[in-house]
């Protein structure tokens, strides 16, 4: 019976660590990011500009392997959903290394990074345990989709198209 209890608790706990969010904190909201011109902006800043839009965001760094291999993945959901807005935030080390993956890779959005990469402040406050992670909001600003990685762009595509 404890084990069946415990067993319980524990799954009662992961799922809710898992949970479906519907906006985002208040500490992502004041967190700042660095733009490709060298500014610094407010998280919920770079949102208003994508008020009464769909938006795609793509959390992804120029070093990790899974994210470049899902850039194709993401070009053929911007060319299936041109109405949609794509924002991308990066959790590179430098800002250099950012840009060079942004050229590289032909990624045709709008680019922030981190200051502080998946472990600092942002990337917590995100739950950004897993790159690349894309997280989908509705025109009203709600998010819609938390927590999908390269493998759930069935689920982000199902997304999009509820959205229409």
């Amino acid at each position: 019976m404890k084990r069946i209890i415990l067993a319980l608790i524990a799954l009662a706990t992961f799922s809710c660590s898992k949970a479906q969010k519907t906006e985002f904190s208040k500490v992502a909201l004041s967190e700042t990011l660095l733009a490709t011109d060298g500014s610094q902006v407010a998280f919920k800043n770079i949102l208003k500009k994508y008020k009464g839009k769909t938006l795609v965001i793509e959390v992804w760094a120029s070093w990790c392997s899974d994210c470049v291999k899902a850039m194709p993945k993401i070009k053929e959901l911007q060319a299936n959903n041109p109405a949609v807005a794509y924002l991308f935030i990066s959790m590179d080390k430098t800002a250099e290394q950012w840009k060079k993956g942004i050229e590289k890779h032909e990624i045709k959005g709008d680019h922030f990074m981190a200051n502080d990469q998946m472990k600092g402040v942002f990337g917590k406050a995100i739950d950004a345990d897993w790159i690349p992670r894309y997280i989908v909001v509705d025109k009203k600003g709600k998010i819609v989709l938390y927590r999908a990685i390269e493998t759930d762009f069935d689920k982000i595509n199902e997304t999009l198209e509820k959205l229409k």
